[in-house]
């Protein structure tokens, strides 16, 4: 709760650069609602997409992973989890599916928070729905076996408290509107991680809870476009931000604005690509500029299969003639041959 204790956030000041983006946050907030109404289709395909890009990057960024048909079938409920990992997948899904339904009835609160972890692990055998019993740290994990503290965390007997004032102090700003909720989210998440208050899924639960909160004060991007997965594609960032942000946390002394300058940034990356692909879907660019404008968004090998959840409007045939087209410009090569072969960018 340190980063919404009154103090600290008097003391805050905010640079130009930072208003400008959530003021540009803003506007791209005005022009989503405009989509929504006049294009629901396009919106419905990308919902799609979405839900299930969120919860294989979501788990993914923790280590969490399992083949990418095997999460579709899990998501579109074809199939039962076989396994520890595809539980914990179902098990995301579930509360991901909980907020995009009734995230203007679920209230930020203590309750809620243990329910969406009791979720989260609920196809397992893990004990879930409560604080942490016993402290735990954030660790770095080094290629050599050994381990380092990388931040102590709060206690497991001071967690309770400290969880109970987070939320407090987080309704009560929003209640009385005295900063812009683009301040209040992020330190929001950011503190909930650095209390650590469960075992395990802290992570998890900190971007269910970003995106509940994001809904709830108008910020639909992420039904739309998977906030995790642009989180897991900047993976590295995501954690040296949280690094540098949470020293001297504990005194309240800490640098938040790494923490809040890459927040902002996932955001006006992701309502920029939900605008470009809203436009394509609408016909403003053409199936070849659709599936260019993706193969850039790729971070790396892709596939074709990559290609039809992304351009669900662009035909297979159509795609592999927009790959040939690519190859022979030089801007693009293949790794392998068949439907799942791979395709790198060039340059």
């Amino acid at each position: 709760m340190k980063s919404l204790e009154s103090d600290y956030l008097k003391k805050l000041k905010f640079d130009p650069e930072i208003l400008k983006t959530i003021s540009t946050l803003g506007e791209y907030k005005g022009k989503e609602e405009l989509y929504s109404r006049q294009s629901p289709d396009v919106l419905e395909k990308l919902l799609e997409s979405a839900v299930i890009e969120s919860t294989e990057a979501s788990n993914k960024i923790e280590g969490i992973t399992a083949p990418r048909k095997r999460i579709e079938n899990i998501v579109k409920e074809k199939t039962k989890p076989s396994n520890r990992s595809e539980q914990e997948i179902a098990g995301y899904k579930d509360v991901l599916n909980l907020i995009h339904q009734s995230h203007d009835n679920i209230p930020l609160a203590e309750n809620v928070i243990l329910q969406f972890h009791s979720m989260l692990f609920r196809y397992t055998t893990i004990k879930s729905g409560f604080w942490k019993k016993m402290d735990n740290k954030i660790v770095n994990k080094h290629s050599n076996g050994s381990i380092t503290t990388r931040f102590e965390t709060v206690s497991a007997k001071d967690t309770p408290l400290y969880m109970n004032q987070l939320i407090k102090l987080y309704n009560q700003y929003v209640s009385e509107e005295l900063y812009d909720n683009l301040i209040l989210i992020p330190l929001f998440v950011f503190d909930f991680l650095c209390i650590h208050p469960f075992k395990d899924g802290n992570g998890r639960i900190g971007r269910l809870l970003t995106l509940l909160l994001l809904y709830k004060s108008g910020y639909r991007v992420g039904k739309f476009i998977s906030l995790e997965r642009i989180i897991d594609t900047s993976k590295e960032s995501y954690y040296d931000m949280l690094a540098a942000s949470s020293h001297k946390w504990h005194e309240a002394k800490h640098d938040i604005f790494p923490w809040l300058n890459y927040f902002h940034g996932m955001l006006l990356a992701a309502y920029k690509e939900f605008e470009t692909r809203v436009g394509l879907f609408k016909g403003k660019g053409s199936k070849t500029e659709q599936v260019t404008a993706q193969i850039k968004r790729f971070p790396g090998a892709f596939s074709i299969s990559d290609l039809e959840k992304t351009c669900p409007n662009v035909t297979r045939d159509m795609i592999r003639k927009i790959l040939r087209d690519l190859r022979d410009a030089n801007k693009i090569k293949s790794t392998g041959i068949g439907r799942d072969a791979k395709w790198l960018k060039i340059g």
